[in-house]
């Protein structure tokens, strides 16, 4: 293996400031630019193992994040980092964050190793993503709080007029003349999802009511939101601040017979 030769692989790869060092038998340090928010580099090695080569954090990443008292073992944050790991190729072991290195192309695998690091090292990209999933979580929790689950169907669709379930309601909830459908809407994607959905229910042309609960109503645009509000019975701008509000709407529609 050629260092001088790596290194130069990795300054063109990634940027000039790149360097390695060696510390003991196969085993380097690669400094590099990347930083903690409090201005710690990010801990990379380059390592000889078992005829293969690797790089390693040697447990530093994870540490580092805990230090924030951010909980990464479990819930949604945890499936944040594993899709992370996996889109990167690195290893999970023990806390170890490890990535072998194919065909000796080392500077694409440590491009893409430091890309995921940097992923992991971003709280505030963790914590955007952890409130972006877990608002259908909440809205989900919440809808089977308050309809039993004798009335209620989680992501239906219905079967006769649309076998191949093209077109998902969040929740149908049942034992009304006119049933219920609920969606939970994070984003402008799902604004229109659930546009096309309630536009698709009309062509059924089976009654129906629809209502809409939204992570923010104000983040959606302007024109995605009119469209929707054209075809969407009842909205609620947010879960957060709406619950006992959307609580009594359900109530009264449930004690219709």
């Amino acid at each position: 293996m050629n260092i001088e030769h790596i290194e130069k692989d990795f300054k063109k790869k990634i940027c000039d400031e790149i360097t390695i060092e060696q510390e003991g038998l196969n085993r380097f340090i690669v400094f590099n630019p990347f930083m903690f928010d409090d201005g710690d580099h990010l801990v990379v090695l380059l390592k000889g193992v078992e005829g293969k080569w690797l790089f390693t954090d040697e447990g530093h990443t994870f540490m580092h994040v805990s230090y924030d008292d951010i909980d990464i073992d479990k819930g949604t944050r945890k499936k944040i980092i594993d899709n992370v790991l996996l889109s990167y190729g690195i290893k999970n072991q023990e806390g170890e964050l490890i990535a072998e290195i194919l065909d000796n192309h080392f500077g694409d695998a440590l491009y893409s190793y430091l890309q995921g690091l940097i992923k992991i090292t971003d709280i505030n990209y963790l914590t955007r993503e952890r409130v972006r999933s877990t608002f259908m979580e909440d809205f989900k929790a919440f809808i089977e709080d308050k309809v039993p689950s004798e009335r209620r169907i989680f992501n239906y669709y219905d079967k006769h007029h649309d076998p191949d379930g093209k077109y998902i309601v969040d929740f149908r909830i049942n034992g009304m003349k006119r049933p219920l459908l609920v969606f939970g809407v994070p984003s402008d994607a799902q604004c229109r999802d659930a546009t096309i959905t309630c536009l698709q229910f009309e062509k059924f042309n089976e009654p129906f009511r629809s209502m809409a609960i939204f992570e923010d109503q104000e983040s959606i645009n302007r024109k995605v939101l009119a469209r929707f509000s054209d075809v969407c019975d009842k909205q609620f701008s947010s879960l957060a601040t709406n619950r006992d509000r959307i609580d009594k709407h359900l109530h009264e529609i449930m004690e219709e017979k």
